[in-house]
């Protein structure tokens, strides 16, 4: 069955392994590795609150994948779950299934079933790497269908932890370095100060400068920094 990938469309560019700052999840971002080079577990689990990375982490092993020559898909089950289940059909034929969002199907029989049976052929098949992810451990999620609850706890689980202020500050600096940024102590620490604590919000501010030291043509400086987000709502 030829399956059309979505990665152009779906995959964030910049969501990459490489642009993530592992911390104390460095166990987690070293097995997601593995298995999106197919050298790792069959099935992972990841769960953690949001803005830990679980998305990312998802999307840069769809991207490591492809780089490999692999197949791969990324559903987002938030957004899928308004459409019909079928899109699961078929996709153990390929080398790395990543659901996203989990805990969105919970309520929603056809989804839990579609997922369930997703998760049996892949263990037929043998030969596919799934990883999901949620926001709670897999007998949290409120599933309905108890089976699918089991079996998604059989493969490795993950907690993802939110990182801590200095692991905040290198894992700001390793996104700013894959952009071609140059981010000094002196501005990461303005930024942590006056603008964002939490690391989807300091991404954000980083996609803005970005942009606007691109056009600009400047440096990120301190002022260059006050000009350009002098209309940022303070986090």
């Amino acid at each position: 069955m030829e399956i059309q990938l979505p990665l152009g469309v779906l995959l964030r560019d910049d969501a990459t392994l490489e642009s993530y700052y592992g911390g104390q999840n460095a166990q987690a971002l070293a097995s997601i590795g593995a298995v999106a080079r197919g050298l790792g577990e069959q099935y992972l689990y990841l769960w953690g609150e949001p803005g830990v990375g679980c998305t990312h982490l998802l999307q840069g092993a769809c991207h490591e994948a492809y780089a490999q020559g692999r197949a791969a898909f990324y559903v987002p089950m938030a957004v899928e779950v308004h459409q019909s289940p079928q899109i699961l059909e078929g996709l153990e034929s390929l080398d790395l299934v990543c659901l996203d969002d989990i805990q969105a199907i919970a309520g929603c029989p056809a989804w839990e079933e579609s997922v369930f049976h997703l998760f049996n052929r892949i263990r037929e098949i043998g030969h596919t790497n799934l990883v999901i992810a949620g926001q709670a451990p897999p007998t949290l999620l409120g599933l309905g269908l108890p089976d699918l609850r089991s079996r998604l706890g059989w493969g490795v689980v993950y907690r993802l932890h939110p990182l801590q202020e200095n692991e905040m500050l290198e894992a700001l600096k390793v996104r700013a370095h894959a952009r071609g940024l140059v981010l000094t102590e002196e501005v990461s620490q303005y930024l942590m100060r006056h603008y964002a604590r939490s690391m989807p919000a300091l991404y954000r501010l980083l996609d803005r400068l970005d942009q606007a030291s691109l056009a600009a043509q400047r440096k990120l400086t301190i002022p260059f920094i006050k000009h350009v987000l002098s209309t940022v709502t303070r986090v």
